[in-house]
């Protein structure tokens, strides 16, 4: 499942992301790595996606979305 398929209020672990090295690094720096905790806030009709993770609200689009994977909380 990806981050655009979450659902709102639910928390989820990053599990990979598929997107070019460059934006890898970056969302790296920002906190967003495998294994990290995240969750939804709002998914928006336009593909826009807006989580919590480690503290911090973070918007992506719906291309960032939809390449990174994520596992449900148990």
């Amino acid at each position: 499942m990806t981050v655009r398929d979450g659902k709102i209020g639910q928390s989820y672990t990053v599990t990979g992301m598929d997107l070019a090295k460059e934006t890898e690094f970056r969302l790296q720096a920002l906190g967003l790595t495998i294994g990290t905790k995240i969750i939804i806030l709002n998914n928006k009709r336009s593909g826009a996606v807006i989580f919590k993770v480690r503290g911090t609200r973070l918007a992506i689009g719906k291309e960032f979305a939809e390449a990174i994977s994520i596992t449900g909380e148990a």
